[in-house]
């Protein structure tokens, strides 16, 4: 396992409450099948730069401007960065601004934040993709955001992991495979 995480990447998504998108991608890529995905926490991140340590009730205000989102350690030898946005993509809305099922604000953005410029190129190209395929002959725009990765804070203990240790917890209906 040790050799894993040296060769291990960090992806970072944003698309609604993070309990969902955290949930979604441990349910199709559980780190005990060694589908690629190492493990994952939930946080708040691509908010205002002087707003250091945010917690999860401030950034419910839409005040500091953070997303809530998911942090991804990933293997790239066992799942690609592209795969993970594609995925990203088939699991909410992208087409709707700020806001995820009956989830509004710039807290549920769909954003991507990258950690390299391949990255970025990746995640464009990627979305490029998508559009095309899945977006354009239904007459929508995706309109998440992608940008190069900033701070990072991690959300709450009582965040992390919340739908594994509340079954019954609240998830956003957008959070399903669309595709």
């Amino acid at each position: 396992m040790s050799n894993a995480n040296a060769a291990s990447e960090t992806a970072t998504f944003a698309a609604g409450c993070f309990w969902g998108v955290e949930h979604i991608f441990l349910k199709y890529y559980p780190p005990i099948q060694n589908k690629g995905i190492l493990k994952t926490s939930v946080g708040y991140t691509g908010g205002n730069p002087l707003v250091k340590n945010p917690d999860y009730k401030t950034v419910c205000t839409g005040a500091t401007d953070h997303a809530e989102a998911v942090k991804i350690e990933f293997d790239p030898s066992k799942v690609t960065y592209a795969q993970l946005v594609e995925f990203f993509y088939r699991t909410h809305d992208p087409t709707t601004e700020n806001r995820q099922g009956g989830d509004t604000g710039t807290q549920y953005r769909s954003a991507i934040y990258t950690h390299s410029p391949e990255q970025a190129e990746i995640a464009q190209r990627v979305t490029t993709e998508v559009q095309a395929k899945h977006f354009t002959p239904r007459g929508k725009k995706i309109v998440t955001e992608i940008t190069a990765a900033g701070e990072w804070w991690d959300a709450e203990d009582y965040h992390q992991l919340y739908l594994f240790k509340n079954p019954s917890g609240y998830q956003c209906p957008t959070h399903r495979l669309h595709w």
